[in-house]
C-alpha cells in the first residue's frame, strides 16, 4: 500500500469497470513534466513506502530541473519482467534453488514465485545451419532441440511449477516483436489498479516497446531476478533528450533509412544515460511500426530509453493486434485522464533538443562495423571501396580518420547490452582501435581486386571477389516487426522474379521473421513463393544473423574467402554489425532495410552501385535496375491493408504458451521443485544459499585478505564476465572434457550460464584483462600466494586454493570499474570466487548495485587517492574493520583499510541506498528476499 502523503490515490471509470489509480496533477510541477518522466513519478507515488520510496524522492520528480545533471537516486519498481532465452535461463535457475533453500528452512517451496508478471521468450537458440530449402525451417528447428533439449526441459518445468511466470517456446517469435503484438499491456491492471506498463528485460533491446508509450529498458540478471521479487531498481531521474519529429518520409525511403539518421544524429549528439523522447506534429506521421524500429534502436544510438508518447496510433495498433475493447478504452481514458496523451502543440520540457524533418530522409545503409556509421545508399559503392583496403591485407590502408570504440558484444552470450555501455563502445577504452570510414575520393571503379574462381556443391563455377556479398539476411526484430518493409521486400522479391532474376549463386539467403504473422500475411498476399524462389526461405522464428546465429557459409565459399583471404560481406536487416559478429568467414557487414537486402542478394556485390548500374538482366537480356524493382508505396499499402488483419494475431497468440507437439512432448519433471541431474553440463543447482539459516548472520570485518586480482582503469563487464566460445585449455574446458563433453559439443558461454562451474571458471578470463599482480600476461591469470614463490596461475586455481585455506579476497581496481553491459555474472561470478570487497577509484553504477545483491563489499579510495599513491601492488595482506556498523542497523560512511606493509586509509563505503543495507547485510539480494518471504 502506498503512504500516499500527496493524497494522490483516485478512481477512473471507463465504462463499467472503476480502477484505483494515483493522480500526477496532486504533485506540484508534474504538468511540465515529460512523458517518461511522468511514468517514472506515477511508479513513485503508487509504491512510496516511507523507507526506500519518500515522500521528498517524489517532490524530485516533480521539481526535476531538465538542465541539472543526474544526482537524485529513485528506486523504480517494475511492472513486469522480460526475457529471452539465454540470459533467462539462469534468472530461473536462481528461483528453483530459492524453492529448495526455502523448504529446507521449513518453509513452504511455492511462496516461491516472482511477484510481478515475468515471460520468457525462447528465441536466442535457433541458428540459420540450412538455408534456401523448403525444409529449412523444420531441419533447423530440429537441430535447435537436438542442442539445447536439457535447457527446454528445465524452462518447460519452470512454466508448469511458477506462478506468474510463462514461457513462449521455440519457433513463435523474437522476445521484442512478441513483446509488442501480443505481451504489452501499455496499461496494467493488477488488484483493481490502473498503472502505466513499464518493465525491464534481459536483453538490451527491450526498448523496442517504447514505440507503445511503455517505458522499460534491458538490464542484467540480478535486476531481473530482483525486479520478478517485487524489488524495485536504483536509477537517477535522467536528463531527457526531447526529440522533434515535423514532416514525413518521403516517398522511396524506409523505416530502417529513418532509424540509421536518428541513430546517426543522436550518437553525434550524445544520450549515452539519457531518455529519449520523441514530440511535435511529425510524431503522428510515424506509424507504430516505425516507432517500435526506432525504439529498438535505442542501444546502438546510447540512450537508456527512447520513447513515444501514447496517442491515437498508439490505440490502432493494438486494436489491429487483437487487444479487447476494453483495453483500448482503458489505455486512451487513463492516458489522458493523467495528461499522458500526446498533444502536438503542447511542448513538455527537456534537457536537449534535438529536430529531424523526415522529408530530409535518404535511403540508407550503415557499416562496415558499426550501426551509427550511416552512409546515404548512393554513395554505398564509393564509401565501400574508400574503406576496403582497411581489411584486404595486401592492399595499403586508405587514409582515415581514427576514432577507436570497444570491441563487438556477443549478446546471445550476454544480458544485454544497456546505454551504460556506450562510454566504453564509443571512446575505445582499453585500446581496441576501429577506424570510421575512410574519405571517400577513391575512383568510383577502383579497389583492390582478388577473382577467386569457386565450385558450387551443384558443380556450378563462379567467381568471387572482395565485396562479394555472402550473406543476405532479412532477420531481427528491428525491421521484421515492420509490416511495411516485410512487403516491400516480398514485392522487391516478386517483380525480380518475374523478370527472370535470381540472387547470386555465392550467396547464404535467410529469412527469420519476429513472429509466425509474418508468414501468414505473405501467404495471405501470395508474396512467399516469389521469397523462395529467390532463396529467401524461412530459416527460424529467432534472434539469427543479427546475433551471429547466421550458421555457416557453404563450404566451398568459406574456403576460398579463407584461402585467399577474402573481403566478403553480409547485408542484414538488423540492428548490431559488429566485427566478428555475424560470421567468422565475413569482415564487413551492413544494415539495410529487407528490400534492400533483397536487392543486394541480387546484385552480389557491393562493388555494385545499385542505384544506378543494373541488378541483372531479364529474360530478354535487358538490364534490371532497382527502380524497376521498387514498389510504389499505394503498393505496399494496398498489400498491408489487404493481407493483415486482426485475426491473425489473434489467432496467432491464442495459445502462444502452448507450444508445438515438439514443446509438449518434451518429457519434464513434476513437482514444485526441480530434480536436479546430476550429469547435466547446462543446468546446475548454485551454491547460493548452502548453510543458510533463518536469520542472517552478523555482518563480519575482514582479515588476511589476498588480492586476487589488480586491474587498471575501466575494466568492463566484458572483461569480468564470461562471453564467447569456451577454449579447450582453459579452466572451463578442462571441466567440460573431464564430464565427457566432446570439444566439438562445448558450446559457448552464454548457451551454459546455468551451470555456476562453467561460469565461475570463465570469470576474469577474458584474453585481453590485464591483471597486474601476474605482470606480462594478458586473460585469466594471477599469482597464487598459497604456493611457495607464489606462480602464475589460473584465477580459477587460485581462489579453489584461497578458498580451502579460508583466505578471504579482494580487488582491487581503477576508475570507472564494472563498466559495460549489466551482466549478471560478473557480479554472480566475483561472489563465487571468494571475492568479499572490492576497491576502486570509481565504480559504474549498475555494477556496484550487483556486487552489493551478491554480497560483495564496494569500496572506494579517497578522492584523489588509488592503488599506485598508497603504493600497493596486490602482494599485501589486507585487513578491513569498521563493516561491523552494519549490524547497528545503519551504514557506515567509511571503513578503515589497513595491510601488514603499514598502508592505512579510510575508504568510503558504496552502499548507497537502505535497501543496498539490507541487501547486504543478508549476505545478498537472493538471501534478503529469501527471508522476507519466510516471515510473511
Amino acid at each position: 500500500m502506498s503512504a500516499n502523503s500527496f493524497d494522490a490515490r483516485s478512481t477512473l471509470q471507463v465504462g463499467d469497470e472503476s480502477y484505483e489509480i494515483f493522480k500526477l496533477d496532486k504533485v506540484e510541477g508534474s504538468a511540465r513534466l515529460p512523458y517518461s518522466l511522468k511514468v517514472l513519478l506515477e511508479n513513485l507515488l503508487r509504491t512510496e513506502d516511507g523507507a526506500n520510496i519518500t515522500a521528498d524522492h517524489i517532490r524530485a520528480v516533480g521539481a526535476w530541473d531538465p538542465g541539472a545533471q543526474p544526482s537524485q537516486e529513485i528506486q523504480f519498481t517494475p511492472a513486469r519482467v522480460i526475457m529471452q532465452d539465454f540470459t533467462g535461463v539462469p534468472c530461473v535457475v536462481d528461483l528453483a534453488t530459492m524453492r529448495e533453500a526455502v523448504k529446507e528452512l521449513g518453509g513452504d517451496a511455492d511462496r516461491i514465485n516472482p511477484l510481478a508478471p515475468a515471460e520468457l521468450v525462447i528465441d536466442h537458440s535457433v541458428i540459420a545451419d540450412k538455408f534456401g530449402t523448403a525444409n529449412a525451417f523444420a531441419q533447423n528447428v530440429e537441430l535447435e532441440y537436438g542442442r539445447n533439449r536439457e535447457r527446454y526441459q528445465f524452462l518447460r518445468w519452470g512454466q508448469t511449477a511458477f506462478d506468474e511466470f510463462k514461457v513462449v517456446p521455440p519457433g513463435t517469435g523474437i522476445v521484442h516483436q512478441v513483446n509488442i503484438e501480443h505481451l504489452a499491456r501499455t496499461v496494467m491492471v493488477r488488484g483493481g489498479q490502473a498503472y502505466p506498463d513499464t518493465l525491464v528485460g534481459t536483453d538490451s533491446h527491450t526498448t523496442m516497446v517504447n514505440g507503445l508509450g511503455v517505458l522499460g529498458w534491458g538490464v542484467g540478471g540480478i535486476e531481473a531476478e530482483a525486479a520478478m521479487l517485487g524489488q524495485p531498481v536504483s536509477m537517477l531521474i535522467p536528463r531527457v533528450v526531447g526529440f522533434k519529429l515535423t514532416g514525413s518520409l518521403p516517398t522511396g525511403t524506409t523505416a530502417t533509412d529513418l532509424v540509421l539518421t536518428i541513430t546517426e544524429m543522436l550518437r553525434k549528439h550524445g544520450v549515452v544515460g539519457k531518455f529519449v523522447e520523441f514530440y511535435g506534429e511529425g510524431v503522428g506521421a510515424v506509424p507504430l511500426a516505425n516507432r517500435a524500429t526506432i525504439g529498438n534502436m535505442s542501444p546502438e544510438f546510447g540512450s537508456t530509453a527512447a520513447i513515444f508518447p501514447i496517442d491515437a496510433e498508439t490505440i490502432n495498433y493494438l486494436k489491429l493486434t487483437g487487444r479487447s475493447q476494453e483495453q483500448l478504452q482503458l489505455v486512451e481514458a487513463y492516458a489522458k485522464e493523467q495528461g499522458m496523451w500526446h498533444e502536438a502543440s503542447n511542448e513538455p520540457e527537456y534537457s536537449e533538443y534535438l529536430e529531424l524533418d523526415l522529408s530530409t530522409v535518404v535511403p540508407s545503409i550503415a557499416g562496415p562495423k558499426r550501426p551509427q556509421d550511416r552512409i546515404a545508399l548512393s554513395e554505398a559503392k564509393r564509401q565501400f571501396l574508400a574503406d576496403l583496403p582497411d581489411y584486404v591485407s595486401d592492399a595499403k590502408p586508405a587514409a582515415a580518420a581514427q576514432q577507436t570504440s570497444a570491441s563487438p558484444v556477443d549478446e546471445a552470450s550476454s544480458e544485454s547490452f544497456p546505454a551504460s555501455d556506450a562510454p566504453a563502445y564509443a571512446n575505445g577504452e582499453n585500446g581496441v582501435g576501429a577506424p570510421q570510414h575512410a574519405a571517400i575520393g577513391a575512383d568510383p571503379d577502383s579497389g583492390p581486386t582478388k577473382r577467386v574462381r569457386v565450385t558450387g556443391a551443384d558443380g556450378a563455377t563462379y567467381e568471387i571477389d572482395h565485396g562479394a556479398v555472402a550473406v543476405a539476411a532479412i532477420t531481427s526484430c528491428t525491421n521484421t516487426s515492420n509490416p511495411y518493409v516485410m512487403v516491400g521486400a516480398a514485392l522487391v522479391a516478386k517483380k525480380a522474379v518475374e523478370k527472370g532474376l535470381t540472387r547470386k549463386p555465392w550467396v547464404k539467403t535467410t529469412l527469420a521473421p519476429g513472429s509466425q504473422v509474418v508468414m501468414d500475411y505473405y501467404d495471405r498476399a501470395g508474396l512467399t513463393p516469389y521469397l523462395d524462389k529467390l532463396g529467401f526461405n524461412l530459416v527460424g522464428y529467432g534472434c539469427t544473423t543479427c546475433i551471429g546465429n547466421s550458421g555457416p557459409l557453404p563450404e566451398e565459399i568459406s574456403q576460398a574467402v579463407n584461402d585467399n583471404d577474402l573481403a566478403v560481406v553480409s547485408v542484414l536487416s538488423g540492428n548490431r554489425n559488429f566485427e566478428g559478429r555475424i560470421n567468422p568467414d565475413v569482415k564487413m557487414n551492413y544494415l539495410a532495410s529487407p528490400p534492400l537486402v533483397v536487392a543486394y542478394a541480387i546484385a552480389g556485390s557491393m562493388k555494385t552501385d545499385i542505384t544506378t548500374e543494373a541488378l541483372g538482366t531479364d529474360q530478354d537480356g535487358n538490364p534490371v535496375y532497382l527502380a524497376d524493382l521498387w514498389p510504389s508505396e499505394h503498393e505496399v499499402e494496398e498489400v498491408v491493408a489487404s493481407a493483415i488483419g486482426q485475426e491473425m494475431y489473434t489467432k496467432g497468440y491464442t495459445d502462444v504458451f502452448a507450444g508445438d507437439a515438439q514443446w509438449q512432448a518434451l518429457p519434464v519433471p513434476t513437482g514444485n521443485t526441480f530434480e536436479w541431474d546430476p550429469e547435466s553440463t547446462y543446468v546446475r543447482k548454485p551454491p547460493y544459499f548452502e548453510g543458510m539459516g533463518t536469520e542472517p548472520a552478523p555482518v563480519q570485518d575482514i582479515s588476511g585478505a589476498r588480492v586476487l586480482a589488480k586491474l587498471g582503469d575501466s575494466v568492463t563487464t566484458d572483461h569480468i564476465s564470461p562471453a564467447g566460445a569456451i577454449k579447450a585449455d582453459t579452466p572451463a574446458g578442462q571441466y567440460l572434457t573431464e564430464h565427457g563433453v566432446a570439444r566439438r559439443d562445448f558450446n559457448s558461454y552464454g548457451s551454459r550460464r546455468g551451470n555456476h562451474e562453467v561460469m565461475i571458471r570463465g570469470t576474469f578470463a577474458n584474453i585481453r584483462l590485464r591483471n597486474q599482480i601476474a605482470e606480462g600476461t594478458e586473460g585469466g591469470y594471477t599469482r597464487d600466494f598459497t604456493q611457495p614463490d607464489a606462480p602464475v596461475s589460473f584465477i580459477y586455481d587460485a581462489s579453489q586454493n584461497y578458498q580451502a585455506q579460508g583466505v578471504p579476497l579482494m580487488v582491487l581496481a581503477g576508475k570507472e570499474y564494472g563498466s559495460g553491459s549489466s551482466r549478471d555474472w560478473a557480479a554472480k561470478g566475483t561472489a563465487l570466487l571468494g571475492v568479499k570487497a572490492v576497491i576502486a577509484e570509481s565504480y559504474e553504477r549498475i555494477h556496484r548495485s550487483n556486487l552489493i545483491g551478491m554480497g560483495v563489499l564496494p569500496l572506494q579510495y579517497p578522492e584523489g587517492q588509488n592503488a599506485a599513491s598508497y603504493g600497493l601492488n596486490g602482494e599485501e595482506t589486507f585487513s578491513v574493520s569498521g563493516i561491523t556498523a552494519l549490524n547497528d542497523g545503519g551504514t557506515p560512511g567509511t571503513v578503515r583499510v589497513t595491510t601488514d606493509t603499514g598502508v592505512s586509509f579510510d575508504a568510503t563505503v558504496r552502499i548507497d541506498t537502505p535497501g543496498e543495507a539490507d541487501y547486504y547485510r543478508n549476505g545478498g539480494i537472493m538471501q534478503y528476499v529469501l527471508r522476507s518471504l519466510l516471515r510473511k
